[in-house]
């Protein structure tokens, strides 16, 4: 059997936002952006170097799903970038305007920091060791 993560849901309030946040600030690649009709879209995202994972960036319908930007997972941290040169891209997304909510840290498996997109999805931009 082979099977690989293929793409996470991020619920986004308004997809030229998500898409202009996340391909111009953070510099990942627009894979598709496809209109499905009556205001949807299917749209990906990755960062460059991706393999194979990708955003799957869904503008909210409803009161349910709009609550839900920003806490998609309780308010812990449920997207993590991996890097191969911490000080590069922090510096980078710092440069950019990124909003970390601590310093960079090491810890056994690497050097992490945590940070939020514009939507108040918490993120960690991590090295591993």
């Amino acid at each position: 059997m082979n099977q690989s993560l293929f793409a996470v849901t991020l619920v986004v309030p308004d997809y030229d936002n998500a898409i202009a946040f996340y391909t111009q600030t953070l510099r990942f690649i627009l894979l598709q952006d496809i209109d499905l009709g009556g205001g949807k879209r299917w749209v990906r995202v990755a960062p460059p170097g991706s393999a194979e994972a990708s955003l799957l960036l869904a503008k909210a319908d409803g009161l349910n799903q709009t609550e839900a930007i920003g806490n998609q997972t309780g308010g812990r941290v449920g997207f993590f970038l991996q890097t191969d040169d911490f000080d590069r891209d922090h510096s980078a997304m710092t440069s950019a305007g990124v909003h970390f909510e601590e310093d960079p840290r090491h810890e056994p498996y690497g050097t992490v920091a945590v940070w939020r997109d514009p939507f108040g999805n918490r993120w960690d931009l991590i090295q591993f060791t």
